[in-house]
């Protein structure tokens, strides 16, 4: 194997899994230890700087980041990543005078921004510095999108999300509430620049099966009703409910109707437990809810008395695999199971709607009636047209939209100063040694044997009365240090230099987890099969020093390393250092231009 050429981007922020797995690529080990030093602002401030919405993501985000985390590789659980960013939101300072300000004057180019969700507003935060005048369009009177009409309140409360919404608008976004975009042709002879569509995934699917038309004054469209319990025009419920689907937006609904006076909630989904779609937590707070969850069931009828909902029918199905492993639900052949009710609540699945944009205007759709996107540009076969969050991609998450918004921001910035949008400047990187002394770094290097911490909750009788009542209280400050101790500071590194090292193996005597190995060059799955100990998960890479006297190589195995430091603590010639990396990402912004 080659030496690893570790000033190459890609390899130390692959082994910041955390990092890697977040659709931003928010350097979460640097604003934990913030954290953990009680720096809430300055951790707040990187988080802002890559995912936009801390104080919403730290509350509601899909947790991509946590599967990836090291810790759950010496354990169970991984680090709380998700709610320690709540942390930083809720104990930070005032932080607006940080906010960067836009230019006294203008570039002279106007960005229309289709609706006002996360994606568009990235979109907005990111160009408005720069001198560009964005306009955000939303059919609702206020901005979030999605994330204040779907996500109840007892999950995201409306103060949190106003105040991340104001950092972006107050920089001098216009924002046109009320107001629904009908035509493209329209909007793109009215004199923009450019235009960002970012208007979600705003139509839910229905089920046409026998009964719905009879029933339909009670069998509601769950992203409709749950917009509706958001503006206040919902506030009751009957008490016998069932929530069709298997997602967060089932999780939401059926929570939000326990608040609204339902007493007997069900959810009802065709799959197994273990593959709904829902977030794990989200299932977990369901049933701590006392929302029994049925599996494998299809909805057959809406059964109904004179127009009056009265009921679903379902068939009974089981998984079935074909000979090629695909798998089908094939009915069992029992009987089928009725369950009465006095409202349906229909959350299987989200679609775009794009009637607004004409089939003509220079946008190409794909079979599925989606637009045509570039994947890493987000632009369109329109050359002024740009699409972001749900729009582009079909239904995925919050921390997404953001991603997809920094990306279509460098794409509308050079676009509108004439440059090929698929040229994209490289990300800036920084790599500094944490050595303060000869056993000493300026980073707790101690691994802390401590199990996740849970987060408090409110109590469920208190929370199931009010349903703007926050069910997660979050980490107190104390319970915010114990959780950062459990981070394993990923992002600092074992940098390794073949001409200082004796050989004297002391760094493999002392390693806790036996992943450094001084030994004869070879293949990679040679070298895998031989180490101290066999480095078996093959999507991380191997380490390999060379220039040893020996001709030998040092490989280290960075699936399992701690970054405790020890091999470089106990180092006599100080071939080992600690080296913090820090990747700054690629944004629409002035140094970003000048690395290009």
């Amino acid at each position: 194997m080659k030496p690893t050429d570790i000033s190459a981007p890609d390899y130390f922020h692959k082994v910041v899994d955390c990092q890697w797995a977040c659709p931003a690529h928010t350097p979460v080990p640097e604003y934990i230890r913030l954290i953990a030093a009680g720096r809430y602002s300055d951790a707040y401030m990187i988080n802002w700087e890559s995912n936009v919405f801390p104080g919403v993501l730290g509350r509601t985000c899909d947790r991509p980041c946590e599967p990836a985390c090291r810790r759950g590789r010496v354990e169970k659980e991984p680090v709380a990543i998700c709610r320690l960013k709540r942390v930083a939101a809720d104990f930070k300072d005032d932080i607006r005078s940080r906010l960067p300000k836009p230019p006294a004057t203008g570039n002279g180019k106007r960005i229309a921004l289709v609706g006002g969700g996360p994606a568009s507003l990235t979109v907005a935060r990111d160009l408005v510095p720069l001198g560009y005048q964005c306009v955000v369009f939303d059919h609702d009177p206020l901005s979030g999108g999605m994330m204040r009409t779907q996500i109840p309140k007892f999950r995201l409360p409306e103060k949190v999300l106003d105040e991340e919404c104001h950092y972006i608008l107050d920089l001098g976004v216009e924002f046109v509430g009320g107001r629904h975009i009908d035509s493209m042709k329209a909007l793109l002879a009215d004199g923009f620049d450019a235009v960002f569509v970012g208007c979600g995934a705003p139509r839910g699917r229905d089920l046409d099966i026998p009964g719905r038309e009879e029933a339909a004054n009670n069998v509601h469209i769950g992203i409709d009703w749950l917009a509706s319990v958001s503006f206040g025009h919902i506030d009751k419920i009957g008490k016998r409910v069932v929530v069709l689907g298997g997602g967060n937006t089932a999780m939401d609904c059926c929570r939000s109707s326990r608040r609204l006076g339902g007493e007997d909630v069900k959810v009802v989904v065709r799959s197994g437990f273990e593959e709904m779609k829902a977030s794990p937590w989200e299932k977990e707070d369901a049933i701590h809810e006392d929302i029994p969850i049925f599996n494998y069931l299809v909805p057959k009828e809406f059964t109904h008395d004179n127009g009056k909902l009265t009921g679903v029918t379902f068939a009974k199905v089981k998984p079935v695999r074909d000979a090629d492993g695909r798998r089908d639900l094939v009915p069992t052949g029992e009987s089928d199971q009725h369950f009465p009710c006095d409202d349906v609540l229909v959350a299987v699945g989200q679609e775009n709607a794009f009637p607004w944009i004409e089939r003509d205007c220079g946008i190409e759709f794909d079979k599925w009636n989606m637009p045509k996107i570039d994947g890493q540009t987000m632009a369109s076969t329109h050359p002024k047209v740009f699409f972001g969050g749900d729009a582009a991609f079909g239904p995925k998450n919050i921390i997404w939209a953001v991603a997809h918004g920094r990306e279509a921001a460098i794409s509308i910035d050079k676009f509108c100063r004439g440059e090929d949008v698929k040229i994209r400047p490289a990300p800036q990187i920084a790599v500094s040694s944490q050595k303060m002394g000869i056993h000493e770094w300026s980073y707790d290097n101690e691994i802390a044997p401590d199990r996740r911490y849970r987060v408090p909750h409110r109590d469920k009788v208190v929370a199931l009365r009010d349903i703007r009542a926050e069910v997660e209280l979050g980490y107190d400050v104390d319970l915010a240090l114990k959780e950062a101790d459990r981070c394993l500071n990923c992002d600092v590194q074992t940098v390794f230099t073949g001409q200082l090292c004796i050989e004297c193996d002391a760094c493999v005597d002392i390693c806790p987890m036996d992943c450094i190995t001084f030994t004869e060059n070879g293949e990679e799955a040679d070298l895998r099969s031989r180490l101290q100990a066999p480095a078996h998960n093959l999507t991380q890479d191997l380490y390999i020093g060379d220039s040893l006297k020996t001709g030998r190589i040092m490989v280290k195995d960075e699936d399992v390393c701690l970054h405790c430091g020890l091999c470089a603590e106990r180092c006599p010639t100080g071939a080992w250092d600690m080296q913090k990396y820090l990747i700054d990402m690629t944004h629409a912004e002035q140094a970003c231009q000048s690395r290009a």
